[in-house]
């Protein structure tokens, strides 16, 4: 049992696993990250899912029963994934209970290629959580700027949403705002607030990769000294739009009625670039109320030399808008890092999906 691990829990960080496999399920790894790992809920996207595919046998029993079903490539990936999501929620059941249905919780996202298109994000929403059928599952969305009326939508059904894909302070601020109206409108459905939970994916290496990019570009000698610092910077930030955004008087009111705060949680944690610190985006963004998803390999980086020292967020505020401010004053222009970044991750989910289908129907193919 790691200390940091315990460190990092006990310092209101809830740690989940940004991975899942049939693998991990069936063999007892999941279930032994929950009970030594302090692992509290799992995420999943379609680059996840093509990789257990790709490498698991374990999936081959179903695909043949699907293959001779008749079943596509489609409907073959909407059963094997809705199924290890289901028993990976089993294995979160205990977690889910003991915090109240705050953690727990594992999530599955909408195909990537219904980004662009609300009502059919809407549509297949539910579908996901009526097969699922398990409470402690969350749907992940896009926050396009089509997403967000499905957020709203979504959540007004009494559906609880992982928002997936935020970079930017702006649409930050449009996906909570989606969340309050998603809140009301599911109280006017008569559904309970204090079922309904709701995090926000704000990724963070990524930012640092395309910013960096920028200031290598600049020719400018003293950009070196931004570097490697954006990302930390504008998660600082985001948390602190979280604080101001949920103790205004509209989220108040919803609190009244048993409403529960739209965590943030950090996104992209793996550190990309080799000459930084591997535990930079857990160590620095250390805060109360927060969920860090880690690739297996920043877990394991983090209990065994990560640095945990207490609440890393708040007191850095003034520096964090100091050092954004500086790389506007360099030329990075925020907006465009941002449309960029988005346009980009849903690119990379949407060819993941893609490959994964094709790999299915070659598997398909393959059984019949």
């Amino acid at each position: 049992m790691s200390e940091r691990l315990k460190a990092l829990a006990d310092a209101g960080v809830s740690i989940w696993l940004d991975d899942l496999s049939r693998e991990r399920i069936e063999t007892g790894n999941l279930a032994d990250l929950v009970k030594n790992s302090f692992v509290v809920g799992v995420t999943t996207n379609p680059t996840i899912f093509a990789a257990a595919l790709s490498d698991g046998e374990r999936y081959d029993d179903q695909v043949r029963e699907l293959a001779a079903q008749g079943k596509d490539a489609d409907e073959a990936i909407f059963t094997i994934t809705t199924t290890d999501v289901r028993d990976a929620c089993d294995v979160l059941k205990e977690a889910f209970d003991a915090s109240g249905g705050v953690d727990g919780r594992v999530s599955i996202e909408v195909s990537p290629g219904l980004a662009h298109d609300g009502e059919a994000t809407i549509a297949a929403a539910k579908r996901l959580w009526a097969e699922v059928d398990r409470e402690n599952l969350f749907i992940k969305i896009p926050a396009t700027t089509e997403g967000a009326p499905a957020i709203t939508d979504v959540l007004g059904e009494g559906i609880s949403v992982n928002v997936t894909l935020i970079f930017g302070l702006d649409r930050y601020d449009a996906v909570m705002d989606a969340y309050l109206e998603g809140l009301e409108k599911a109280k006017a459905n008569g559904k309970d607030l204090s079922k309904i939970h709701s995090v926000a994916s704000f990724f963070v290496s990524r930012v640092d990769t395309e910013i960096d990019k920028r200031l290598d570009a600049s020719g400018d000698p003293q950009a070196g000294n931004l570097k490697g610092l954006a990302g930390i910077a504008n998660a600082r930030l985001a948390y602190q739009a979280y604080e101001k955004k949920f103790a205004g008087e509209r989220f108040q009111a919803l609190k009244a009625d048993g409403a529960n705060t739209q965590r943030p949680l950090w996104a992209s944690t793996g550190v990309k670039n080799p000459d930084y610190r591997d535990t930079m985006y857990v160590d620095d963004l250390v805060v109360e109320d927060t969920v860090n998803t880690m690739p297996e390999a920043t877990m394991k980086a983090v209990a065994d030399h990560g640095d945990i020292k207490g609440d890393q967020v708040r007191p850095f505020y003034a520096d964090a808008a100091a050092h954004m401010q500086a790389l506007a004053d360099a030329g990075i222009d925020y907006d465009d890092v941002i449309e960029v970044l988005i346009r980009e991750g849903v690119e990379k989910f949407v060819t993941a999906w893609d490959e994964l289908l094709d790999s299915v129907d070659t598997a398909l193919e393959a059984a019949r």
